[in-house]
């Protein structure tokens, strides 16, 4: 008898908001590209490299219907995404205007 699978949430049940972040800063991708508080072209490189492995390899496994929202749901996410980067970039942004 094999032992099966249990899916890994995207979402808190509790409070709907998602966990896909959370999980990615555990990666051990992106923990070691992140060890010395940088990312260089290489280690962009080396991500999209296993992006697109995980892509070729899943994408052919959906149907047309789940293609359709599986994108939907890596642009929702991609979006989601720089919206985070960007609204941390504003939040360390100093609140006062230097007027000289």
């Amino acid at each position: 008898m094999s032992a099966q699978r249990t899916k890994s949430a995207w979402f808190d049940e509790a409070s709907h908001t998602p966990t896909i972040s959370e999980k990615a800063k555990r990666a051990e991708s992106f923990l070691a590209a992140m060890a010395d508080g940088r990312v260089d072209d290489s280690e962009i490189q080396e991500q999209e490299r296993r992006l697109v492995a995980l892509m070729e390899e899943v994408e052919p496994k959906l149907d047309p219907a789940v293609h359709a929202k599986v994108t939907e749901l890596l642009c929702e996410l991609t979006v989601y995404d720089f919206m985070q980067a960007m609204h941390s970039v504003q939040q360390t942004r100093p609140k006062t205007v230097f007027r000289g």
